[in-house]
């Protein structure tokens, strides 16, 4: 394979975020292109990082992006496997409600209700990883869409993550850009769905009737390493979104859609 250092652009001084995913856009485009060919294996971590001029842990955080991007996968004791198409939706979209609503062409909306730093319950501790006495940033955030209030967001963050957010002014639109800057690396994702009855503090938020069913989708993030980033329940007004499922012998997929209004 041809040296792509060049191509990489050298000497630049850039972050680590910034480069892993300058480095994982190259590869995406590479894949896209059809370089690697279907089910063929990738060179090694020590390879490609000789290849772009990058450090190892570069090319891993960027190889972790393009994994939950469905671009490629990996076994256990063999080299990552180019999967060839990339997922209905991307990783970003389904993490982030901002890339998610941009990608609709709709305009979308945040404004913090409360931010605070409490200690972590015993369901945070263990969704978390924490330890007794740990803390948590708790958020909660009224999402919408063309400035119309259409999701309610409880986000809670380990102290590590929280004291970024903190940081934030209350119509910051998104924090998974803001931490995805901060060279914080979101990896993987578990989402859960369901529906629950709208409660008070819903209705209130959401200018619905109390008790009427909301649709509720509850998000953990990971970094490469597995270690919990965040933990999330986002409840959204019944006709909004919808969720789509694919699944394949080699990928599955979700997709968050628009509902019909």
């Amino acid at each position: 394979m041809v040296d792509k250092a060049l191509e990489w652009g050298g000497g630049s001084v850039e972050t680590e975020g910034a480069q892993y995913r300058k480095l994982a856009a190259n590869m995406r485009r590479e894949i896209e292109a059809g370089e690697f060919g279907n089910n063929g294996r990738l060179p090694s971590e020590e390879s490609l990082a000789e290849q772009y001029g990058v450090s190892r842990g570069t090319v891993r955080n960027a190889l972790a992006l393009l994994r939950a991007n469905g671009l490629v996968t990996s076994r256990r004791g063999t080299r990552r496997v180019v999967l060839g198409t990339a997922r209905t939706q991307s990783f970003q979209e389904l993490l982030s409600f901002t890339a998610w609503a941009r990608a609709q062409g709709e305009e979308p909306g945040a404004r913090t209700m409360h931010s605070r730093v409490r200690p972590a319950t015993v369901a945070e501790r263990e969704v978390l990883q924490l330890a007794a006495g740990d803390e948590v940033t708790e958020v909660l955030r009224l999402r919408l869409l063309g400035r119309v209030p259409v999701m309610l967001e409880r986000t809670v963050y380990p102290s590590r993550i929280g004291a970024v957010i903190e940081r934030l002014a209350a119509d910051n639109l998104s924090h998974t850009e803001v931490l995805d800057a901060s060279g914080v690396v979101f990896a993987d994702s578990e989402h859960t769905i369901d529906v629950v009855a709208a409660n008070q503090t819903d209705a209130q938020m959401l200018g619905c009737v109390e008790g009427v069913g909301l649709l509720r989708e509850i998000r953990r993030a990971t970094d490469p390493a597995g270690v919990p980033l965040l933990w999330s329940e986002d409840r959204f007004l019944p006709g909004t979104v919808s969720f789509a499922v694919h699944n394949s012998a080699s990928v599955s997929s979700l997709a968050r859609r628009r509902g019909i209004r």
